[in-house]
């Protein structure tokens, strides 16, 4: 898998990342840097993580669906991308009495908006993508799409969360569709 391709990813991972970020910048009055940047860290982080895990889990079974691998590649891409598009389509909730600064907000927070790269580690593993490289580009796009969110919740709102969660959602499925057309032709 090419460069532009983990990017992509990086991307529409990062979507729910954004959404949440700029959730968390409605939710904090007095916006400082270091604010952001502790929201960015953590979900740049656990962004980064969770595919290792996903990774180490797929690696162990790769040997056994080496066949199909593009099929759950393309399954699992799909079902994220899915999944993402419907929620996209909820409306926002009161989300008021949440303290994104919270060591245990923020925690869970990032846990929640990173499942799907725990996914994608495991699409990585049948597909023997390198994972540093990948894990790196992932951690660092949703670093820095995580801070440019934060900010814009705090001076724009809701106006734009549900539309990139919708982008990223459609970037996956897309790639999923990729990965499988090309192993079938």
């Amino acid at each position: 898998m090419d460069f532009f391709t983990v990017t992509l990813i990086a991307v529409g991972l990062a979507m729910d990342c954004f959404a949440v970020a700029i959730t968390s910048g409605i939710a904090i009055k007095q916006l400082k840097i270091n604010h952001a940047l502790q929201i960015a860290l953590f979900f740049g982080g656990f962004q980064a993580l969770m595919p290792i895990l996903g990774w180490l889990a797929g690696v162990g079974l790769r040997d056994f669906i080496s066949n199909i691998d593009h099929w759950i590649a393309f399954g699992l891409l799909s079902a994220i991308g899915l999944k993402m598009v419907y929620e996209s389509r909820k409306l926002p909730e009161d989300k008021s009495n949440l303290n994104p600064l919270n060591f245990y907000v923020l925690t869970m927070l990032s846990i929640a908006t990173s499942i799907d790269a725990l996914a994608i580690g495991v699409s990585f593993a049948f597909l023997k993508i390198p994972l540093i490289s990948s894990v790196i580009i992932i951690g660092t796009i949703t670093f820095m799409i995580s801070l440019i969110g934060v900010f814009m919740g705090n001076r724009t709102g809701h106006f734009f969360e549900n539309k990139m969660e919708l982008a990223g959602g459609l970037i996956l499925i897309g790639i999923g569709l990729k990965i499988l057309i090309g192993h079938l032709a």
